[in-house]
């Protein structure tokens, strides 16, 4: 049995998502985007935390990292161009 929280806090996500889309808020939340050189990363789509505006992502907001977050941060991205990798080989 699901608890409130798995289903509200990604229903109450996207929902401050759309509402500062609609209502051009420029809000900065938590989004996938695809970073070119942003972070030291390139040609992948991650969640950072990004403004969200009437025309989509606005900025990218490249928050300074402590070493320790950079070396997650780096783990991450090589676990997505990994899982990436699986799939552009699957057919």
């Amino acid at each position: 049995m699901l608890g409130t929280l798995d289903w509200y806090a990604p229903g109450a996500a996207a929902a401050q998502m759309v509402d500062s889309v609609m209502l051009d808020e420029h809000r900065v939340l938590p989004f996938p985007a695809y970073l070119d050189g942003v972070y030291g990363i390139d040609g992948l789509y991650m969640g950072v935390p990004v403004k969200l505006g009437a025309g989509g992502i606005e900025e990218i907001v490249e928050l300074e990292l402590s070493d320790d977050e950079r070396a997650a941060l780096d783990a991450s991205a090589e676990a997505v161009r990994e899982v990436v990798g699986v799939l552009g080989t699957a057919a």
